[in-house]
């Protein structure tokens, strides 16, 4: 299902995603393959040490692999993703590239890099999907 959609009809599809978007997340670009989706950092994405949750950052990390492999073909879902934070978030908003690595008949896989709008580096992901 290959699909020209313009940036608004793509962040309408996804608005459904309600446990992302309530959150806080947003898709900024999308192309074959790739999605840049960020999201503004307030108090209640913090951890009782004042960070930025662990939950918060692989919600948008999850959000942009949805949005990369599934926005103009047919659904994905993930089969496992593994994420390493790497350092802390020192900014004011978070933003997530993910980026597919390779795509098959049934599977893909994506590599996700979170950073903070700072250039900061806070977290690398990947995940498996499938074809449902």
């Amino acid at each position: 299902m290959q699909e020209t959609m313009t940036l608004d009809e793509v962040r309408e599809r996804f608005s459904h995603d309600r446990f992302a978007t309530v959150n806080g997340a947003v898709i900024d670009a999308v192309d074959e393959g790739y999605a840049k989706c960020s999201m503004e950092l307030n108090d209640t994405h913090r951890n009782a040490l004042g960070a930025v949750m662990g939950g918060a950052i692989f919600t948008l990390a999850d959000f942009a692999f949805a949005v990369a492999s599934n926005w103009n073909k047919s659904p994905q879902v993930s089969l496992s993703a593994s994420i390493s934070f790497l350092g802390r978030a020192k900014g004011e908003k978070l933003v997530a590239e993910a980026q597919k690595i390779k795509e098959g008949r049934k599977t893909c896989y994506y590599e996700v890099m979170i950073c903070d709008e700072l250039g900061n580096q806070v977290a690398h992901m990947t995940s498996n999907g499938f074809g449902v």
